[in-house]
C-alpha cells in the first residue's frame, strides 16, 4: 500500500509539472492561450490528490481535511478557468495569470501548511 501512495505522490507531482510547464511555456507568447498540458495536469492532480486522501485514510494516516479542502477548492478554480477558456485562441492576462498564480499558491499550501 505504501508503494501505491508513493506512486500517487509521484503522479501528483507530474500533474503539477504539466500544469506549471503549460503556463510557463505560454509566458513569452504574445497571445496567451490555454494549452492541453494545463488541463491534463490539473485533472491528473485532481484524480491523484483524491486517491492520495483515500490511501492515507486507509493507512490510518492523519489527513488535514481543511488543507485538502482548500487545495481542492483552488484546483477546482484552476480547472474551471482552464476549461472555460480552452477553446479560445487567446485569453486575457487576468485569467492566464490567475491560473499560474493559483497553481503556485496550491504548491505553497502543500509545502507550508503543516
Amino acid at each position: 500500500m505504501e508503494f501505491l501512495r508513493l506512486l500517487l505522490v509521484f503522479l501528483h507531482f507530474i500533474g503539477f509539472a504539466a500544469l506549471l510547464a503549460g503556463f510557463l511555456g505560454q509566458m513569452t507568447a504574445a497571445e496567451k492561450r490555454i494549452v492541453p498540458a494545463m488541463i491534463h495536469g490539473g485533472l491528473t492532480q485532481l484524480i491523484t490528490g483524491l486517491a492520495l486522501v483515500g490511501v492515507d485514510e486507509a493507512l490510518d494516516k492523519d489527513v488535514n481535511n481543511a488543507k485538502v479542502g482548500v487545495k481542492l477548492a483552488v484546483l477546482v478554480v484552476i480547472l474551471l478557468l482552464a476549461w472555460a477558456n480552452r477553446a479560445k485562441p487567446a485569453v486575457g492576462k487576468g485569467v492566464f495569470f490567475a491560473i499560474g498564480g493559483l497553481t503556485v499558491l496550491n504548491v505553497a499550501i502543500a509545502v507550508f501548511w503543516v
